[in-house]
């Protein structure tokens, strides 16, 4: 697959449901667009994870420390698989029950749980005008590991996960996840102009060769 990290549609509406949307799982064997180290960087910046300044400390970092490159990306993409794992046992299937596996989602949490402690840890309290917050990834070679885990943190705890949805891979969707910000709370696909409209023109396709049958 010749697509970059970097030119992958944001659908997901939030900076960890991008994370979870990095592999393509639909058929076959999963594809992973965060490739290496150098792939994660970019994408982290493209959806605001790091700053251009901040990236440049983090290249630093790893290109002095590769084995803290190769650990970053190794817990990026762990905290990517136990969120997918979580947010599917959150989300209703087509026959009413969990589209995930809440056992693996238990584990899954446990395991997010650890990353975040470690996370939050590292991270320091900062002066920001009139208020204190708490400023995550302050050591450049975990910065990117550390500002994943509070973005699992963040979406768990803060978003309405009943507005999680997956783009409906029964239907000919592609499975990525996204939060349904849509006033009536019905939106269906992550893309209308990629998975709506190809699922549509499929079907009409197949109702028209349905039609012909019974006249050939």
């Amino acid at each position: 697959m010749s697509v970059d990290v970097c030119q992958l549609p944001l659908v997901g509406g939030h900076p960890a449901l991008e994370l979870v949307n990095t592999v393509e799982r639909g058929g076959g064997s999963p594809h992973d667009f965060l490739s290496d180290s150098s792939a994660l960087l970019r994408w982290s910046v493209r959806v605001g994870v790091l700053s251009d300044a901040e990236a440049d400390q983090v290249g630093r970092a790893w290109r002095d420390e590769p084995a803290a490159a190769h650990a970053g990306l190794v817990a990026v993409r762990d905290v990517r698989d136990g969120l997918h794992l979580v947010l599917l046992a959150t989300i209703a299937d087509t026959d009413g029950g969990p589209a995930g596996d809440p056992v693996a989602a238990g584990a899954a949490l446990v395991a997010l749980h650890q990353r975040w402690s470690g996370a939050a840890a590292r991270a320091r309290f900062a002066l920001d005008s009139s208020r204190v917050r708490l400023t995550y990834g302050t050591v450049p070679a975990m910065m990117v590991p550390d500002r994943i885990a509070e973005a699992a943190r963040d979406i768990m705890l803060t978003a309405d996960l009943t507005r999680v949805r997956r783009c409906p891979v029964r239907e000919g969707g592609c499975g990525w996840l996204f939060l349904d910000q849509s006033r009536s709370g019905t939106r269906r696909w992550c893309r209308m102009a990629d998975c709506g409209n190809a699922v549509k023109a499929r079907r009409l396709t197949e109702r028209r060769r349905a039609a012909r049958a019974p006249h050939q």
